[in-house]
């Protein structure tokens, strides 16, 4: 038995030691400010071989890293500029009043400064390039066998991009995205819309504008929202905050403003240790603070929302021009924030 601790104990040891002789040869190759994220990436490498990994798995990661890599070299230039994600069937013919809807939709929020970032296909992808133009558009493309190619618009777009997961073009779609419009679609559509629902819910992206729309008249959300209180709403499946994650319209100018108007006092957010913060476009007055305090205190772990002129210690002097909302959130109602999100920006605009 003893024999047996003591085996173990040498091979827990000498795993130990080659781990740490792996840290120390790759941290000799790495010379820059996020050295510890490099080195850590390249200890995780050797360690698959030292795991003997699979071929299959290798392969898996291996296109994984490339994909996101060169994907996010593409959008780096563009990093300043907001960006939205628009979703929708790639069946949409040109003259269909979805298409139309979409082409209207990417044309006037590209008027306001914004890019629009499609699946690169036709139909409503096709819609969105349409309306923004191929200059203000980004394209990420996915393999498949049928169905999906890109468009013209797009095609050998130094902004298009190729992807043969879908997992890994999910990634680029949400995390560029400061909005998120979803037009009727089938299978793919649902999945993209659940999913980004999904993200925002538990708080594993940052609050974003996620607008449902349709054609003049269109019942296609309309059916789907029935769907949602019916079957998850009612059997408490989700928050009834929850239906306020999501706007549905058939109004491309109301969309717009929709989206537009989100950023009109909420800048953006992010945890700073325990503290999440909230970036303002001007200060809050000292009647607003007091009724955030009142009316959304079910949002605080401990203490009271302060506001603050200049950034934590932890943002590296992040938009050091922006004052903040600071509070100690209980990390549980997605919802509520969306609403604290919405009162900051109605009582901008009044």
């Amino acid at each position: 038995m003893q024999k047996a601790k003591t085996a173990e104990m040498s091979q827990s040891d000498r795993r130990r030691k080659r781990a740490e002789a792996i840290d120390a040869f790759v941290r000799t190759f790495v010379s820059s400010e996020n050295e510890d994220l490099y080195s850590n990436l390249l200890v995780t490498i050797c360690r698959l071989g030292a795991d003997e990994a699979d071929r299959g798995d290798l392969k898996i990661l291996n296109t994984t890293l490339k994909e996101l890599r060169y994907a996010f070299k593409t959008f780096a230039p563009y990093s300043e500029i907001p960006k939205l994600s628009m979703f929708g069937s790639a069946r949409t013919a040109q003259d269909h009043p979805q298409y139309l809807q979409a082409k209207k939709v990417a044309e006037l929020i590209q008027k306001q400064g914004w890019m629009v970032i499609t699946g690169a296909g036709d139909g409503i992808m096709r819609a969105g390039h349409h309306g923004a133009t191929r200059q203000a558009s980004f394209g990420v493309a996915i393999s498949l066998p049928f169905e999906q190619s890109t468009n013209t618009i797009i095609a050998n777009d130094p902004k298009l991009v190729n992807f043969k997961y879908f997992f890994t073009r999910k990634v680029l779609f949400v995390k560029e995205a400061r909005a998120i419009v979803l037009f009727p679609g089938g299978f793919g559509t649902q999945d993209e819309g659940f999913e980004s629902l999904t993200l925002v819910q538990t708080l594993k992206s940052a609050p974003v504008p996620i607008v449902l729309c349709d054609e003049p008249g269109g019942m296609y959300w309309q059916h789907w929202r029935e769907y949602v209180e019916r079957e998850l709403l009612a059997n408490a499946m989700i928050d009834d905050t929850d239906m306020h994650l999501f706007y549905i319209t058939d109004s491309a100018e109301d969309a717009v403003a929709h989206i537009t108007g989100f950023y009109r006092q909420y800048h953006s957010s992010r945890y700073v240790g325990e503290q999440f913060v909230i970036r303002l476009n001007a200060p809050l007055s000292e009647t607003l603070m007091n009724e955030i305090n009142k009316d959304y205190a079910d949002l605080l772990l401990q203490g009271r929302f302060n506001q603050v002129d200049h950034p934590l210690d932890a943002e590296e002097n992040a938009y050091p021009d922006k004052h903040r909302l600071v509070f100690a959130f209980n990390r549980r109602s997605a919802g509520r924030l969306r609403l604290l999100i919405d009162k900051l920006n109605e009582e901008s605009s009044a």
